[in-house]
C-alpha cells in the first residue's frame, strides 16, 4: 500500500511539472492503442501513459492520433473571444494551453488566445503564445488549428520571412485545412503589400479569397475557412465598386454560416 501511495505521489508531481495530465487515448502508427492518464514529457519528446502502477512511454514521432475530451470552459472562452471579450477569456485559454500541451486542445486554445491578443493589438503577445506551442510541436507552425492566428501574428509583427516559409510549406502539404488557411493568408499578404489598392484586391481575390470560397466546400473544412473567405471577398468587391458580387458573397455568408463571427461583422 505504501509503495502504491509513493508511486501515485511521484506520478502527480511529474504531471504537475509537465503542466498537467489528462485522460484519453493514444493511437500509434502501427495501430497500437493506449488508454489511461497521459502527460507530455518535453524532455523526452514523448507521451507518458499511466496504467495502474505502470507507465508506458510513447515517442511523439510514433503517434498517429491523440484523443482527449474537450477541456472545461473551452467553448465559453471561444464565445467570449468571438464577441470581442478576449481579456476575459484569456485566463481560461492560458490554462488550457498549459495543461493540454501536445493534446490537441493546446493548439485550439492557443489559436483563440492569440486571436484575442491580436484583437487587442498585441501581436508580440500572440507570438509568445504560438512560439511556446511550436517549441514542443514544430509542425504547429504550418499545420493545424494554430496556423491562422500564428500567421496573422507574424503578419502583424512584420516577420515576413518566417510567415512566407510556413505558408509555402502549408501550400505544398496534404492537410486540407492548412492549405486553405494558407490561401487566405496569401490574400491577406497581398492586401497588406498593396495597401488595399484595387490591384491588391484583385490579387487577393484571385490568389486567395475566391479560391477558398469556391473550392473549399467540403464539410470538414468549409465552416472553418469559407466564412472568412466570403467576408474578405465581399470587402474586396466593395473596394472594386462591384456591389453585386459583394452582395452575393454576403448573402452566401449569412445564409450558410449565420452563426459565424464573420457573418456578424
Amino acid at each position: 500500500m505504501r509503495t502504491n501511495m509513493i508511486f501515485a505521489a511521484l506520478c502527480a508531481l511529474s504531471a504537475l511539472a509537465a503542466g498537467g495530465a489528462v485522460t484519453g487515448v493514444i493511437r500509434t502508427d502501427t495501430g497500437v492503442e493506449h488508454k489511461g492518464v497521459m502527460r507530455w514529457s518535453s524532455r523526452d519528446k514523448a507521451y507518458v501513459v499511466t496504467k495502474g502502477n505502470f507507465e508506458i512511454q510513447v515517442k511523439g514521432d510514433e503517434v498517429a492520433e491523440v484523443e482527449v475530451p474537450k477541456p472545461e470552459g473551452f467553448d465559453a472562452a471561444v464565445a467570449q473571444v468571438n464577441k470581442g471579450q478576449g481579456a476575459a477569456a484569456a485566463p481560461v485559454l492560458q490554462k488550457i494551453v498549459k495543461e493540454y500541451t501536445r493534446f490537441n486542445w493546446d493548439k485550439a486554445a492557443g489559436r483563440y488566445l492569440a486571436e484575442a491578443y491580436i484583437a487587442m493589438e498585441k501581436p508580440e503577445e500572440a507570438l509568445k503564445v504560438c512560439d511556446g506551442i511550436i517549441r514542443d510541436d514544430p509542425s504547429a507552425a504550418y499545420k493545424g488549428d494554430l496556423v491562422p492566428a500564428y500567421w496573422s501574428a507574424l503578419l502583424g509583427a512584420n516577420r515576413r520571412s518566417t510567415l512566407t516559409k510556413n505558408v509555402e510549406r502549408a501550400l505544398k502539404g496534404k492537410d486540407r485545412f492548412s492549405r486553405g488557411a494558407a490561401l487566405l493568408m496569401t490574400g491577406d499578404m497581398a492586401m497588406k503589400d498593396g495597401n488595399d489598392s484595387a490591384d491588391a484586391c484583385k490579387k487577393a481575390l484571385i490568389d486567395g479569397y475566391l479560391r477558398v470560397a469556391l473550392l473549399y466546400t467540403e464539410p470538414e473544412v468549409a465552416e472553418r475557412l469559407r466564412p472568412e473567405a466570403l467576408y474578405k471577398a465581399a470587402s474586396c468587391f466593395d473596394k472594386l465598386n462591384q456591389s453585386g458580387r459583394a452582395d452575393a458573397m454576403r448573402t452566401e455568408l449569412k445564409a450558410s454560416y449565420a452563426s459565424s463571427p464573420w457573418a456578424n461583422k
